[in-house]
């Protein structure tokens, strides 16, 4: 690996190299984040299956892909999913529609409005187009799950993110900020671990453990050491 400052320029081939993944990448307690300029489709489904999550970032007016294998990650099994009182009642209004995977560019638009700056943007954003056009390879499709108003058919919250066998991992969503739908984001979350859970996945991660949401909703915090023991595990029984 070539490294820049305190950051380290990872290609394909370091990843796949079992030495280095295990003994510079995993082993490695001070670093997390690496970058690249390879936006394809191969190297960002590697990436997912052991155990990376990629955002992004523009440097000199380039965008370059970010993975990050994390020190902590909030893991959620189905069994410890809680609903709040406020989402139970949201539940029982029935006044939405939930969809899967039926809306990939929609949501795609509303993440550009919701997050300013937003990184999934560029190569990053038709990688993701690119990768939802092949579905099942290697185990791997990418995600969306929505919450629709069943009367303005305006989709109000959603996330997009990825499977890979029975694991889902989220990227990033979004939820509308109006006062009408407070806690709506919440609701996207429950129905799609219910979704998930009823799919018989075996876990989801959550990504970084730092948002009180996360821990609210029942996911549990694991150290790297942690997480790719178990997420190597979870991968390997469905190949």
């Amino acid at each position: 690996m070539k490294q820049n400052n305190t950051i380290y320029y990872l290609q394909h081939k370091d990843i796949l190299n079992k030495d280095i993944l295990i003994n510079e990448i995993y082993a490695n307690k001070t670093t997390n984040y690496y970058y690249s300029d390879d936006f394809s489709e191969e190297f960002y489904i590697d990436l997912c299956s052991l155990g990376f999550i990629s955002t992004s970032i523009i440097n000199n007016n380039e965008l370059f892909l970010l993975p990050e294998i994390q020190f902590e990650y909030a893991i959620l099994d189905f069994k410890d999913l809680h609903i709040s009182k406020k989402v139970k009642k949201l539940l029982k209004k029935e006044d939405y529609i939930f969809e899967v995977d039926k809306n990939l560019e929609k949501v795609l638009d509303k993440l550009d409005k919701y997050h300013k700056p937003n990184w999934l943007i560029k190569e990053y954003k038709e990688l993701i187009i690119k990768l939802n056009k092949r579905k099942n390879h290697n185990n791997f499709e990418i995600k969306t799950f929505c919450i629709i108003d069943k009367n303005t058919k305006e989709i109000i919250a959603g996330e997009i993110g990825y499977k890979i066998g029975k694991t889902y991992t989220s990227l990033t969503g979004f939820s509308s900020k109006e006062k009408k739908y407070n806690n709506y984001g919440k609701l996207q979350l429950v129905v799609t671990g219910e979704y998930l859970k009823k799919e018989r996945y075996k876990i989801w991660n959550l990504g970084h453990p730092y948002m009180e949401y996360k821990i609210k909703l029942g996911a549990k915090i694991y150290t790297r050491e942690q997480f790719i023991k178990r997420w190597i595990e979870a991968i390997k029984t469905e190949k």
